[in-house]
Order: C-alpha cells, then structure tokens, then sequence
C-alpha cells in the first residue's frame, strides 16, 4: 500500500523567516498580497510588522481583517469579493488557525468558484487555490502548513472539515519573533491543541512511520517547553521549541488525520463558538479514555515520550499514566477541568453527537464509536 505525504512547498523557520519570505514572494513574481488577518492583530500592532516589510520590498496589499476566532462562510463570501474588487494575485494569512483557514477558504473558493460549502469533505475542489503564503503567529493549529480547513457554517451552527490537497500554502512562514506576544491563555490553548494533533495522529489508523516520528518528537518537546512558553512569553527558546513541535504535530495529523477528540471539538466550536484548542484540550484524555480498549500500547509508548515511567505497567496502566500525564499538564497552564466551565450543556449532546459522527476527521480514529457512546465522552468531559 503506498502513502501521499503533504507538506508545503516551502516552510521557512526560525527567527527571521518572516523577512526571508519577503524574497520568496518577490522570487514567485506576486504583485499584491490580500492580507487576511484578524482586528485584534491589527489594534495591536502586529501586522504592521508584516506590512512595513511589504513596504521596504515594494508589494502592493489589502488588509482584510474580519476574520472570526471561528472563521464563517460569511468570512470567506466577503472575502473572496474583496480580493477580486482589490484586484490580488495571492493571498498572505498573518495569524493563527482562524485566519489560516479564512484565508484557505477564500483562497480555494476565488480558484474553483461556488460557495465554500461545496468543498466540505475531501478533496472536492479541482484546481489549485490562489497562491497562499501562511505566516504564523501562534504555535498549535499548524493550519499554515496543513490540508485541513474549517469553517463555520452559521446556519447550520457547525464546523465543516475541508480536508483538501488544494488548501495547501505555497510557503509556510514560522517566525518566533513574531509569537513573543501571544497571552497565556492563548499560548496555553494553542499548546494543547499541537498535543491533540500529535496524539491522535500516533494512534490514527492512517499512521505510518513517518508520521510517527513527527508525533513523537512534537510530543517531547510539548512535555518540555509548552509551561515555559506560558510562565514567560518572553522566553525564546521555548517559544521558538513550540514553534517547531507545532509544526511536526502539523507533518503527523497532515498526513496521519486525527480522531474524535477534534470531530467532537469542532461541534462545541461551531455550536457555542469557543475555543478550539480549549475544547481540545478538554477532551483529550476522555477520548484517550476511551480509545485504550484498542490502543493501549500506543498510549503507553506516548506516557514515557512525556516522561512517564512505565517500567512494568501494562499497557493498560501505562495508558493510564499517558492520561494523568495530560491531566497535570492541562492543570499546570490553567486549561478548565471540564466543558461545564464552558458553559455546555446536557441537553445538546445528542445533536452533537450527531454532528461529530459526520466529521471528516473521526474517520481515522482507531475505534468507531457509535452515538451513544460519543454522548457518554462528552457526558465525561462535563
């Protein structure tokens, strides 16, 4: 059997890459960037870091910062007028996973034409969206590097999951410089959402030995650096440490998908609009939990990458150790112990449930769960 491995064409790393890709841009012969980015980014100055180097390199730009922490249909809709009124030959994301993935969708929606809404699921598009280049500000969504777009769907009041080739960003930008900023609770959230990519790829059934690799080696360095990043912002070691293990948890799930904890994750963010990584983090050891009837072994081999010891445990102890492991790791960075504190309540599960069944992303996860059983997580997790 073989494998197709995505990345994208060009990732530039490190302190500085966002001045290097000012050359890269130039070097593919872009002539006007429409920026997607957020308001706050914008109030507080951070774009400006980006659009003082388009400046100095002579590339034209529009700003487009109405991007949503869950990006909408309506996000994309405006923005793809905006980019064809603004007359954009490619398009720059500045940011995190929202803009990323407004930025995707309207990327992807100008190139194939239609409503972002035709390319939930996999790979429905047919030709290669506007060139992207993704530069980020964050160390855990990994979007700027991924297939993987999501998109709320304000009618519907769900995250839809387009997983597609043609998301894909011509050149990935990450900067730590540029993450120096990010708040606690931000760097907290976004760290645990690198952790959820990385465990539910090790244990996907799509997962190879590449991918393991990346997962594991994103897993060590999480355990290590993500408290640090989050007691002192300022700390550049750890955050330019997240910067590559958000990335290699991106190489693992970009390739190896992911699991139920992000099929049920979406669901609360596109129902009650919170966040991701929170939602995330929240739900991962239930999931875990309930994965470990099939893959104990695996979770007991993730226990002692995060610097557990499992001399003598069984596989079902050491995925236990795994759990606590995450557990005291969510509490040490103030992640909330439950989905109550997010306000979530009983009575809806069963429409999330429902929803979280018909995610791209639960396909992969190494047991399939029937709806009562998802209820039963979410029930755990309150």
């Amino acid at each position: 059997m073989s494998y197709k491995f995505y990345m994208p064409t060009l990732s530039l790393m490190g302190s500085g890459a966002v001045v290097d890709a000012m050359e890269e841009i130039k070097s593919l012969g872009l002539k006007k960037a429409f920026i997607v980015t957020d308001k706050v980014l914008v109030e507080i100055g951070l774009i400006n870091k980006v659009t003082s180097l388009l400046d100095a390199n002579h590339i034209k730009y529009s700003i487009f910062d109405e991007t949503k922490p869950n990006p909408t249909v309506k996000n994309v809709e405006d923005g793809e007028k905006r980019l064809k009124a603004e007359n954009c030959d490619f398009v720059i994301s500045v940011g995190g996973g929202s803009p990323h993935d407004c930025a995707k969708g309207i990327a992807l929606v100008c190139a194939n034409g239609g409503s972002i809404k035709d390319y939930e699921g996999v790979n429905k598009s047919k030709k290669p969206q506007v060139p992207l280049i993704a530069i980020n500000t964050t160390a855990g969504t990994a979007s700027e590097m991924t297939i993987f777009c999501i998109i709320t769907d304000e009618e519907r009041h769900v995250k839809m999951a387009i997983v597609d080739k043609n998301t894909c960003a011509i050149v990935a930008v990450n900067d730590p410089d540029l993450m120096m900023d990010m708040p606690k609770s931000l760097t907290a959230a976004t760290g645990m959402d690198a952790l959820t990519h990385a465990i539910e790829a090790y244990v996907s059934t799509a997962a190879t030995p590449v991918t393991d690799a990346c997962a594991i080696q994103a897993i060590k360095i999480i355990s290590n650096y993500l408290k640090r990043a989050v007691d002192n912002g300022q700390d550049k070691e750890a955050r330019e440490q997240m910067a590559y293990a958000e990335f290699l948890a991106g190489m693992a799930f970009n390739n190896a998908s992911l699991g139920y904890v992000h099929a049920m994750a979406h669901q609360l963010g596109g129902f009650y609009d919170l966040p991701h990584g929170v939602c995330n983090a929240v739900l991962l050891p239930h999931v875990q939990e309930y994965n470990k009837k099939v893959a104990a072994k695996q979770l007991k081999e993730l226990a002692e990458v995060m610097g557990g010891n499992v001399s003598g445990l069984s596989d079902e102890e050491g995925a236990d150790l795994l759990l606590d492991s995450i557990r005291k790791l969510s509490t040490s960075i103030d992640i909330p112990s439950g989905l109550k504190e997010l306000n979530v309540k009983e009575e809806d599960l069963p429409t999330l449930a429902d929803n979280a069944l018909k995610d791209a992303c639960g396909i992969t996860n190494p047991i399939q769960a029937t709806k009562e059983e998802i209820i039963q997580i979410y029930k755990n997790a309150l």
